[in-house]
């Protein structure tokens, strides 16, 4: 794994990707990469414009390349449900859930959820829900789920999960990040059980220098705040193709292992790809039952292509 970049990436001829908030940052890097590899990668979006955009923007940057733009809102279940239902392949190798939002104010999806669980959790595990059928078809298909070292700041409040009693735009951040982490814990426990063969597995960026740490500055109006992210991605954080590593990595090379967490290799920070430490607490059997369940509560999205 030392010293591993995209260069390693092996062929990706004949296989499909989809990559979540796939327009800038990471996200936009991850789609690019499997393009130059062979891969036909969808770029699921919430903005139209800034799909096409990205779409074009890829296309100049590697000619020839097969990538489309499909609108996907995480935080609107009714555009989730869209998107699988309108999804044109029969195959789908690898479904990259990249996409969040971080530290917002307050807020609520179009559905009624606190917007970074609705957003960073709900959104992808129905999304991975209703493309599983498609995945498991699918030889060795991978799902990779985006989290964050920020997870180690609080586990979930199974009680909360909408944080209603109290509302803390970190910690509500980190418990999103930490249900990522539970979620890919269990995806992959249960699909063991089943006997599949694809892989669920979870990437971290360390810190990247993208758009996502000034956004909820922004929002919330406090501009000494979205200063000091902006200088600390100039001067401390690594580049976004640097930061895409990891999931590019988990996505793609040989010998990724179910339930494996990779981030990069310095103090989690920055680095070449490597296994990343993660909270005990997201890897909790009973926990990651327990979110199971809620979510299949919360979104209507039951996956019983696993319980047969």
């Amino acid at each position: 794994m030392s010293g591993w970049t995209e260069k390693a990436i092996p062929g990706q001829s004949g296989r499909v990707a989809v990559v979540t908030g796939a327009n800038s940052g990471i996200g936009y890097v991850t789609a690019r990469e499997l393009a130059r590899k062979g891969a036909r990668v969808v770029l699921a979006c919430r903005s139209e414009r800034r799909g096409h955009e990205a779409r074009d923007r890829l296309l100049g940057e590697v000619p020839g390349a097969h990538a489309e733009f499909a609108r996907l809102d995480l935080g609107d279940l009714a555009s989730v449900r869209e998107f699988a239902t309108t999804y044109p392949y029969d195959r789908l190798d690898l479904l990259v859930n990249n996409a969040g939002v971080m530290a917002l104010p307050y807020g609520t999806t179009a559905d009624g959820f606190e917007t970074q669980f609705g957003t960073n959790h709900l959104g992808h595990f129905a999304l991975t829900g209703l493309l599983l059928p498609t995945l498991l078809a699918t030889p060795a298909a991978r799902v990779v789920t985006v989290s964050s070292t920020a997870h180690a700041l609080a586990d979930i409040d199974i009680d909360d999960l909408n944080s209603e009693r109290r509302y803390r735009r970190w910690v509500a951040y980190a418990r999103s990040k930490t249900a990522n982490l539970l979620f890919v814990h269990e995806l992959a426990r249960r699909l063991a059980a089943h006997g599949a063969d694809a892989i669920a597995a979870a990437a971290h960026p360390g810190y990247a220098a993208t758009n996502l740490q000034t956004a909820g500055a922004k929002m919330a109006g406090r501009k000494a705040v979205e200063r000091f992210m902006r200088v600390g991605n100039r001067f401390f954080a690594q580049s976004a193709e640097a930061g895409a590593r990891p999931t590019l990595y988990a996505a793609t090379a040989p010998g990724v292992l179910p339930d494996s967490f990779t981030g990069p290799s310095l103090a989690g920070w920055r680095g070449s790809p490597a296994p990343s430490w993660r909270a005990p607490w997201t890897r909790d059997d009973q926990a990651g039952e327990r979110l199971w369940a809620a979510s299949e509560g919360l979104t209507g999205v039951a996956y019983d292509v696993l319980k047969g």
